[in-house]
């Protein structure tokens, strides 16, 4: 079973020295794990023993497609009411605690590796069971209808039923857990994991009008990132707008591994304030 990382606790001490490597930019920002800090959560209405870090959201002029939260449940907690748009579809990928989701009436048991698809107007309601607390990460995208497509179904899953599937001439140093079938155009968005073996690399830049969350679940790399190469390390989150140049080198000793969002499927808006991305791979 793999281990996930998470914010990290409480405040450095007063006699800490000032070494983050917290970075914004024009096309990526670089969020790490150690300035992800109880001070920096949120609480939402209707969830109960609970608070967030919201890691990314819709921003103009920047990455406008998705918002992703870390989402921490104490014993006991969670929410009845746990979304207020009706037309946002949602992914839950847990990496801590146990969880109950109610989704359409049905009840599902998940623990860490656990994740679920919600489409756009699903009734779920997720709540804390356990004696510790609980961490997932929830996703969420505006579903975009296109004409005769069908909205996704809902499902519920873990990542340990799904091997990864190797990237092309990679021989499986680069591969990628993949929840949907990349060709089924239901689904606007994909969250993946992707998985990198000890020294292997993305050997040149992608360059591509997806936007892209990247939180690092476990090990160490270097990432290029628009013109600067930065090191990342579990528990860090890479936010990146359409087209910032990307490539990486995994130099730690172990797997490096990270949960991808990106959005695809759908022409790129040519109306309207929103212009979002979509084209997928």
């Amino acid at each position: 079973m793999s281990r996930y990382a998470g914010p990290a606790d409480g405040l450095p001490p007063q006699t800490a020295l000032h070494t983050g490597r917290a970075v914004f930019t024009e096309a990526y920002a670089v969020i790490p794990r150690g300035v992800m800090r109880d001070i920096v959560t949120s609480y939402l209405p209707g969830w109960d023993r609970t608070e967030l870090w919201m890691i990314a959201r819709p921003m103009s002029g920047f990455s406008e497609t998705f918002s992703q939260y870390i989402v921490k449940i104490a014993p006991g907690g969670g929410s009845d009411t746990p979304e207020n748009d009706p037309a946002a579809q949602s992914v839950l990928f847990v990496t801590e605690g146990d969880l109950v989701l109610t989704l359409d009436g049905a009840t599902h048991q998940m623990g860490p590796g656990g994740y679920a698809y919600l489409p756009a107007g699903a009734a779920w309601t997720l709540k804390n069971t356990g004696e510790a607390p609980a961490q997932l990460h929830w996703l969420r995208k505006i579903w975009e209808p296109a004409p005769g497509i069908a909205r996704p179904e809902a499902f519920v899953t873990n990542e340990q039923l799904h091997a990864p599937r190797a990237m092309p001439g990679t021989e499986g140093k680069w591969a990628t857990t993949r929840f949907v079938d990349p060709q089924d155009l239901r689904h606007d968005m994909h969250v993946n994991i992707v998985t990198f073996q000890p020294g292997a690399v993305i050997p040149f830049e992608e360059t591509h009008v997806m936007e892209h969350g990247l939180y690092v679940l476990e090990g160490k790399a270097v990432y290029k990132l628009n013109r600067d190469w930065v090191e990342v390390e579990a528990g860090d989150f890479m936010w990146l707008r359409a087209y910032c140049p990307q490539a990486c080198y995994a130099a730690g000793p172990g797997l490096f591994r990270y949960l991808l969002y990106k959005d695809v499927n759908r022409h790129a808006r040519l109306r309207g304030p929103w212009s979002g991305a979509v084209s997928g791979r």
